[in-house]
């Protein structure tokens, strides 16, 4: 009797680590298709401006069941108090906006992106990213995004095979709390540690604004961050599209960068949005642990008259 009971407990157990184990960081159509309407499982449609989409594609058609969110205007990103954009707000704000879309800490959040090329998919990696920092483990990302969702047409009708739902989704706000990561955050004064210290730091920005020939509205000065790799965001996914690249070439990638795949790394870009899919490459994909995203990036660094920046070109 003894055995049999302690039998059950370890069948529990491994049953209760299996719950806890983090959803997978892509998820494909086929996977979406199979949890539509499943509880627990909330689908965020976060077309917009940098898909060339607005509400008003959402409202034609989604996902069954997705909530729609602003990224550019909603709150996922604001100015803090030495007015740099971009940046992560506060945990409070966070919490609010996540659960007025009805999402609550034991839902798994699948971000639908437009899928259409690799800087609107930086609009998923960004909130995933934002995520992982709450504490919440239980984030996806549909590969290729809507653009994948919509890939299969019938050839009688024309139209897309799989479901789409019309209008708004009702929300029922859910209470989120936050649980701030701090080792996931890293500031100006770590980042220009790394830099003189010859640690690996990689500028996900294109490779123009890499050597300073040309630079991006929020930048002050031309250029990079000392010591720093070029990584333009657009080698990390399939033909700078929506579908990110698979894990054996993306290794090949970083290898003709010279960007190790293991040990300490800070992505950076202007505003911390190209970056992320730096980062979500490297600690997702790779599963480089040691991978870290510079929230401030070029914004803040360039900002900062006392911190050095490297021009290659030097035509400025």
């Amino acid at each position: 009797m003894n055995k049999l009971y302690i039998l059950i407990i370890l069948s529990c157990l491994l049953f209760t680590g299996s719950l806890a184990q983090a959803a997978s960081p892509l998820v494909s159509v086929d996977w979406v298709k199979n949890n539509l309407g499943k509880e627990g499982v909330v689908f965020l449609d976060v077309r917009g401006p940098l898909a060339g989409k607005t509400k008003a594609d959402y409202l034609r058609g989604h996902i069954p069941g997705a909530v729609w969110t602003d990224y550019l205007m909603g709150g996922w990103r604001v100015a803090n108090k030495d007015k740099i954009v971009g940046m992560l707000p506060t945990v409070t704000k966070l919490e609010k906006l996540i659960g007025g879309l009805g999402i609550g800490n034991n839902d798994h959040v699948v971000i639908i992106p437009g899928g259409g090329k690799a800087l609107d998919v930086g609009t998923a990696t960004r909130i995933y990213w934002t995520l992982k920092v709450l504490g919440h483990e239980e984030v996806s990302i549909l590969n290729g995004g809507m653009v994948a969702y919509l890939a299969e047409i019938d050839v009688k009708t024309k139209k897309p095979v799989n479901p789409l739902q019309k209008g708004m989704v009702k929300v029922t706000p859910k209470s989120f709390k936050g649980s701030i990561q701090k080792a996931m955050i890293i500031n100006k004064e770590e980042v220009s540690k790394a830099s003189q210290a010859g640690g690996v730091l990689v500028d996900n920005r294109p490779h123009n604004q890499f050597i300073g020939i040309n630079k991006h509205p929020k930048a002050t000065r031309f250029g990079t961050i000392p010591n720093s790799k070029s990584l333009p965001e657009n080698w990390l996914t399939k033909n700078g599209g929506g579908m990110f690249s698979s894990p054996a070439r993306l290794n090949k990638l970083y290898t003709y960068a010279s960007i190790p795949t293991k040990g300490s790394q800070i992505n950076f870009c202007n505003t911390g949005h190209w970056a992320s899919l730096g980062w979500f490459v490297s600690h997702e994909i790779l599963g480089n642990k040691g991978a870290k995203m510079y929230d401030g990036s070029m914004a803040e660094w360039s900002a900062d008259k006392g911190l050095p920046m490297k021009e290659t070109a030097k035509i400025n």
